[in-house]
């Protein structure tokens, strides 16, 4: 019954299965036992495996109603976001930093508040905070 539901909802094409029932934030939502759950991961668990507790399904043809278990890969949280185009996969692209410094594992720094940070750009700062207030001290 589950299946016959399920399939009702998916509109197959050659490329994307895109799901055309109940969505959220552009992923499709099917009810089963009283629960919505997310259909891509749904229709992976039943077509391919069983996704682990620590993982995620990445949508590979960026298609957030897509159903279709070969647009899906299983993997981190970390890796489907670095895989993305937002904020947080832009930033961990950059190879510099806006002065030009490379970030390599001598230059650079993890801050909780500011995230990946330029050790020279650092130093640079704390120069010029020093010398500014040294000189206005005097």
């Amino acid at each position: 019954m589950i299946m016959q539901r399920l399939w009702s909802k998916v509109n197959k094409t050659d490329t994307c299965w895109e799901w055309t029932a109940c969505k959220s934030r552009g992923y499709g939502q099917i009810n089963i036992d009283g629960k919505l759950k997310l259909a891509h991961r749904v229709v992976y668990e039943l077509l391919v495996s069983e996704i682990p507790k620590d993982k995620v399904i990445d949508h590979l043809c960026r298609n957030k109603a897509c159903v279709n278990p070969k647009h899906l890969e299983v993997v981190t949280q970390r890796e489907n976001t670095l895989r993305g185009i937002g904020p947080t996969a832009r930033l961990a692209k950059r190879t510099h930093c806006k002065n030009g410094h490379e970030y390599t594992a001598e230059n650079t720094t993890m801050s909780s508040i500011h995230g990946r940070r330029c050790m020279q750009c650092n130093r640079d700062i704390a120069k010029r905070y020093y010398w500014t207030h040294k000189l206005s001290a005097t």
